[in-house]
């Protein structure tokens, strides 16, 4: 085929080729052109944010639900400023994305024109890669080379600057054809990894989220099963990795190397599937993994292969495949599998009775103790619910009760950029609408991404916003009390007086409220919302560091 179109049409075209059918952003006049093509287009929706950061955050719960790569429309140097903590966050958690950023005109970009500046140097430290766009002839097979870049393994956010004035260009109608990404497969040399773990004492697994990045919950259940291993989570999972209900689930490794290491000191063979290095919070001496124990490690990225510690079997790959032909190759070998099993189901089942009875215990009228608040919001989850979780310290309890066994039924980000929660909400809602949402999230998160609210109002998103309300900087203040003594900072780290009141937050975006008066309340609330067409605030005042009982 031969003629000349605009680039504009032809980058639509990609976009829907690339199975993009809803864009996401916050634009200026640098993105117009963009916008103008866009809207008229029926094959894509635009949602509006009223904060770059809060159409990444969309952006990013929208690609974990859907699978897919989202697209997201960044206004110049500024808004990208803005995204950045979006991207951090979705480069941490290893979230498909594609970004643009309308660049000021290029024919005057050396007198330094007004809203410029160096977008390329900007994002660079916070995605995967990036993309600088000179000519419009080069837009096409860049925007193809984003979307491969993105989905290619370790999968992460990218970015492409657009100067504005490339999109009224014309280029050959031909430009550039389809472009795709073949998932990578099994390594054809499993020997070694096998026999390592069918002859192994007492072999554990970590279930990383690149588990349940790939779909791969399943296959990692039937490895489990065929050794009688018990399975945790890595450090801070950002979703579910392995059922949670599973008699071989034994929670989650908490993220310090010290305690990492006392987990694991029992085992002799440790298979760690699909996760990033174990990332540590706090400092603690030593080495994450016990002395002496044989490591098989799985990933689809090469570069994690004995990043951190030694693997006496490297297995670079699919993971879906790979545990895959893992289980196939042990199924019947380990004749102790059931025993270790009913075993490791006696101890789970009563280590989840145990914290299900202190939470009830806790259970009473506001201020909540925040061990029975997350109780009272698990409680009425149904089992096809997804948990997005931005709750700090209330959000390590919640981990300890929650029971959700379904993949893509828990939302987090290691990122540590906070603010991510709302929209993250709005994105996994929209991005799979079969699934009621529910987001917990602390106070100071929502107060980062507040603006959110708006676009879930906007486009009557139905998600349940429960925010764990102490009124202070909790986590900071139990830091503080590992510091012997040193107290100064508190008065510091409380956020009242005034009182926040979230319920007038709700109020001024155009959500509606309910402030809750006791537990019974609390699961009443949520239970009902889950079956709601609307989205709602959930305003938890709970207890704070000074005013509780320890557990």
């Amino acid at each position: 085929m031969t003629g000349r179109r605009p680039p504009l049409a032809t980058m639509l075209d990609i976009l829907h080729d690339e199975d993009v059918h809803t864009v996401f952003g916050n634009p200026g006049t640098s993105e117009l052109p963009f916008l103008h093509g866009l809207v008229g287009d029926p094959r894509f929706e635009f949602v509006l944010a009223l904060h770059e950061a809060s159409a990444v955050a969309m952006a990013d719960g929208y690609a974990r639900a859907t699978g897919r790569p989202a697209f997201v429309s960044l206004h110049i140097a500024a808004g990208l400023a803005n995204g950045l903590i979006g991207l951090l966050n979705a480069s941490r958690s290893r979230t498909p994305l594609v970004v643009t950023a309308g660049q000021q005109d290029s024919r005057h970009l050396v007198q330094d024109p007004l809203l410029s500046g160096d977008l390329i140097g900007l994002a660079g430290a916070a995605v995967k890669q990036t993309f600088d766009v000179r000519r419009a002839a080069d837009l096409p097979i860049l925007l193809r080379r984003a979307f491969a870049a993105a989905r290619r393994p370790p999968a992460g956010p990218v970015f492409l600057s657009v100067p504005m004035d490339l999109l009224a260009d014309e280029i050959p109608i031909d430009s550039v054809g389809p472009s795709s990404v073949s998932p990578p497969g099994a390594p054809e040399d499993l020997a070694s990894a096998v026999r390592l773990l069918a002859e192994a004492r007492n072999p554990v697994i970590v279930a990383g989220d690149g588990v349940g990045r790939a779909g791969a919950v399943a296959d990692l259940v039937a490895v489990a099963e065929a050794l009688g291993a018990v399975v945790y989570h890595q450090p801070m999972h950002d979703g579910i990795d392995f059922p949670q209900r599973h008699p071989l689930h034994a929670g989650m490794l908490p993220p310090i190397n010290a305690a990492i290491r006392a987990a694991l000191d029992a085992h002799d063979a440790v298979l760690i599937a699909g996760c990033h290095a174990f990332s540590p919070h706090h400092y603690s001496p030593g080495p994450a993994l016990p002395a002496g124990i044989a490591v098989v490690q799985l990933d689809s990225d090469a570069e994690e292969i004995g990043r951190n510690f030694p693997a006496d079997a490297g297995l670079v790959g699919g993971i879906r495949p790979t545990l895959r032909a893992l289980a196939d190759r042990l199924a019947g070998r380990v004749s102790e599998a059931p025993v270790r099993t009913r075993a490791a189901a006696r101890r789970h089942n009563a280590a989840r009775a145990d914290i299900d009875a202190r939470a009830r215990l806790k259970y009473g009228s506001v201020p909540l103790h925040p061990l029975a608040a997350v109780h009272a919001v698990t409680a009425a989850l149904p089992d096809e619910a997804v948990v997005v979780e931005e709750a700090i310290t209330a959000g390590v309890l919640l981990r300890q009760v929650l029971r959700q066994d379904q993949p893509r039924s828990l939302v987090h980000t290691v990122g540590g950029g906070l603010g991510s929660g709302i929209g993250a909400a709005i994105g996994t809602r929209l991005g799979d609408p079969s699934r009621p949402v529910v987001a917990v999230l602390g106070d100071g998160c929502t107060l980062f991404g507040l603006q959110g609210l708006w676009s879930a109002a906007r486009y009557q998103v139905p998600v349940t916003f429960v925010v764990m309300n102490n009124g202070e900087y909790r986590t900071l203040k139990e830091t503080l009390d590992t510091w012997h003594g040193r107290t100064g900072l508190r008065p510091v780290l409380d956020l009242s007086p005034p009182q926040l009141d979230f319920t007038a937050a709700a109020a001024f975006f155009g959500i509606e409220s309910v402030r809750v008066t006791d537990t019974g309340q609390l699961t009443e609330t949520i239970a009902k919302a889950v079956r709601s067409e609307r989205p709602l605030l959930v305003d938890v005042p709970i207890t704070g560091h000074n005013d509780e009982e320890p557990l």
